[in-house]
């Protein structure tokens, strides 16, 4: 029998649909659900295996701490068999908003740079070609989804993943992550069913390329709503399973995206860890878009650490990888990175420099570089412009042009009021520093206070 790394649950169907295990669902109160659980002889470490949670997260639960963030509650549902709306988790836009807004902060006790460290030692492990399953992935990554299998699937069962994929990767570039986020993760609890199921070896391969691209976009989405402990955990399994489906290529995508994730946080020393592990995989699949891109985004790394020497040096590598490699011939999660997407990156790299070096020498440079990406960039990567036009805003700030600086940063305030992400909030803090710089000034004053409101933050009074 051909299966796919199937795992039998300790909990029944029956056990959720007891109708004292309804009423602690109803109430969210996880802690009388593990109690019930307990009763029915699932260990504490059965649930922690399940859930994705340290046995002390889980002691602390069954001794009466909370569950209030929605993704917790999300990936504890998940982990373990419980169906979403006992819960209350619908999958609908106005859940994903309030996601963006508040679950991050309660989900773990754990320091970040202890996250960070976790992380990179189980990319390193996959990217150097460790066994995937079975290995300690870390308290930041949940179980899959124990749900019923199909008998049997076949290669048009792969292509509606892949399709479904495609579809929601265009809504989260032309409208932001909150727009789709919770459908792709439904998405995924839909399409991890089929890991269960009998097929042919050619189709397990490519069920785990398309999981694991599912995976990478649920972890873009996640990066896009500020969820970033969901962001590290979608990555992880989505290395994984990328390693299982031998596509070398998709692996180097998945370390970009989450070395971005720390460039977002300020911290490019890790993010230039994950990107060099990236590199690794991006040369031994033979992709020179993949070596391109994890080059930009190396410069933008030792550009947010004030070393231009190097990141000129690896910018223009990247140029050199861009030019040879055959875009037409893209896989889906590349497809982003074209003429317009390498000219942003030139005016982000340069942008930094400006920032962080000599606005004098580096905004000359970087103010064509994103004009011309904003002229290319159309509605379908709204997300992309208004990023681009919030660096070309600080630019122009930059150079002294403070009447036209304000006004290209209040486009990028106008257009990213229409998008579901909070990167475009959190991209705009520089902008706001160098406008409060500059509040002498009534345009920069003005455009200061709109990014305020704008993020909800306070503006010098």
């Amino acid at each position: 029998m051909n299966t796919i790394g199937s795992q039998s649950s300790p909990v029944t169907p029956d056990v959720w649909d007891q109708q004292e295990m309804r009423d602690a669902l109803a109430r969210r109160e996880i802690s009388s659900v593990y109690r019930l659980l307990r009763r029915h002889g699932v260990s504490q470490r059965q649930i922690a295996a399940l859930t994705g949670q340290s046995q002390s997260e889980v002691s602390e639960i069954l001794k009466g701490r909370q569950v209030m963030a929605y993704d917790v509650l999300a990936r504890i549902a998940q982990g373990l068999g419980v169906p979403r709306g006992y819960m209350g988790l619908a999958y609908d836009e106005a859940t994903a908003v309030r996601v963006a807004a508040t679950a991050e902060a309660p989900q773990s006790e754990e320091d970040e740079s202890v996250k960070r460290r976790k992380f990179l030692a189980h990319a390193a492990a996959i990217t150097v070609g460790a066994a995937v399953f079975g290995t300690d992935s870390g308290s930041w990554a949940s179980s899959p989804a124990q749900t019923p299998a199909p008998g049997r699937i076949g290669m048009t069962d792969v292509r509606q993943v892949e399709a479904a994929t495609r579809a929601l990767r265009t809504l989260d570039y032309q409208y932001g992550g909150g727009s789709c986020r919770d459908a792709v993760v439904a998405q995924l609890s839909w399409g991890q069913q089929m890991l269960g199921a009998n097929a042919t070896d050619l189709v397990k391969e490519r069920l785990y390329v398309a999981l694991a691209d599912l995976h990478n976009l649920a972890g873009w989405t996640s990066f896009d709503t500020g969820l970033y402990d969901s962001a590290r955990n979608h990555f992880g399994q989505a290395l994984g399973l990328a390693k299982q489906g031998r596509k070398e290529e998709l692996v180097a995508n998945i370390l970009y995206r989450m070395g971005r994730v720390y460039l977002h946080q300020n911290a490019p020393d890790d993010a230039l860890k994950v990107f060099q592990l990236g590199q690794l995989a991006a040369q031994n699949s033979g992709s020179k878009l993949a070596v391109g891109i994890l080059c930009a985004n190396e410069a933008w790394a030792y550009a947010k650490m004030g070393s231009d020497d190097q990141a000129l040096k690896l910018l223009g590598r990247a140029r050199d990888e861009f030019a040879r490699a055959n875009i037409s011939e893209a896989p889906a999660w590349a497809k982003f990175f074209d003429a317009n997407d390498f000219s942003a990156m030139i005016g982000t790299v340069h942008t930094e420099l400006a920032l962080t070096v000599d606005a004098k020498k580096y905004t000359r440079i970087a103010i064509p570089a994103l004009s011309k990406a904003i002229n290319g960039f159309g509605e379908d990567m709204s997300r992309s412009r208004s990023f681009n036009l919030t660096s070309l805003s600080i630019n122009h700030l930059l150079e002294g042009d403070i009447d036209h600086g304000a006004r290209v940063g209040k486009q990028a305030i106008d257009l990213s009021e229409g998008l579901k992400s909070v990167r475009t909030k959190d991209r705009m803090m520089p902008l706001q520093a160098e406008a409060e710089k500059r509040r002498n000034n009534p345009d920069a004053r003005e455009l200061a206070d709109r990014v305020a409101k704008f993020t909800g933050t306070d503006s010098a009074a």
